[in-house]
């Protein structure tokens, strides 16, 4: 058994932050303090968080009854909460299998305890970069077969990674190991508004102490899905891929948006 991770209850953490924006309660006064400071500089942000949640349930929908995916790798998954990957894919199908990838002790915490009565989940502790050990951990082993079509999800988690953290490449690793007829889906945090990009980014980075990467721009995204199939409708917005009312359409954040979509690996 590992032993105890410290959480520094001093630090806020993105995850949480996250949870906080969703209406959550997986996290401290620090982690709240700090979304006050977000809401300032970008006063929509919990539409923004609310909007993302929504296509990451359609999407793994999606997945699971248009596309038959029963195999699922989230990247940087976060706190859980209600409708979490692997209750979507089941519903669709119980045999889905889902792993889960974090290093947040709070995630990690929350995560094992959830999961600990099905089999067909797992989460394991690593930095999502270290594919290495992702892909060597006995939890994947037991539940993704690459030799079969898997979903690979990076959710509103790539602009947590640094520029030298080289997401771009993160992406074409994962790509690499997935046979074709996989899918990968990809969003994060955008804005073309140059001043917004930096206050936002130099905000995360004095608040998590570091521990972020950067707001970046819609051609960021579009490399990300470079060599990969792209399905409709496209790169958008995540508040319009495929959206499943009215209130989702009308409930939009402005001042930065989660951008990307779901590509096929040709």
């Amino acid at each position: 058994m590992a032993g105890k991770v410290r959480v520094d209850l001093t630090v806020p953490s993105a995850a949480r932050m996250y949870d906080w924006l969703l209406g959550g309660s997986n996290n401290f006064e620090v982690d709240q303090a700090a979304c006050e400071l977000l809401l300032d500089a970008a006063p929509t942000t919990k539409a923004l968080a609310l909007n993302n949640r929504w296509f990451l349930q359609r999407v793994v929908q999606a997945l699971a009854k248009e596309h038959g995916i029963r195999q699922f790798i989230d990247f940087g998954s976060g706190l859980p909460t209600q409708n979490n990957v692997h209750q979507i894919a089941q519903a669709v199908d119980r045999r889905s299998r889902v792993v889960y990838v974090d290093n947040d002790p709070v995630v990690l915490a929350y995560g094992r305890s959830m999961l600990d009565e099905n089999d067909r989940t797992a989460i394991i502790a690593a930095d999502m970069v270290d594919t290495g050990q992702i892909l060597g951990h006995p939890d994947f082993d037991r539940l993704i077969d690459l030799d079969q079509p898997t979903a690979a999800l990076f959710v509103s988690v790539l602009h947590c990674l640094p520029d030298d953290a080289k997401p771009d490449e993160l992406v074409r690793r994962v790509v690499g190991k997935l046979r074709p007829g996989s899918f990968v889906v990809i969003c994060q945090l955008v804005s073309e508004d140059p001043r917004l990009r930096q206050e936002v980014t130099d905000l995360m980075l004095e608040q998590t102490h570091g521990n972020w990467g950067r707001v970046r721009e819609k051609c960021d995204v579009h490399r990300y899905f470079e060599g990969l199939d792209v399905q409709e409708p496209g790169l958008v917005d995540v508040t319009d891929w495929r959206p499943d009312s009215e209130l989702q359409q009308r409930l939009r954040s402005v001042e930065w948006t989660e951008y990307g979509g779901l590509a096929r690996v040709p």
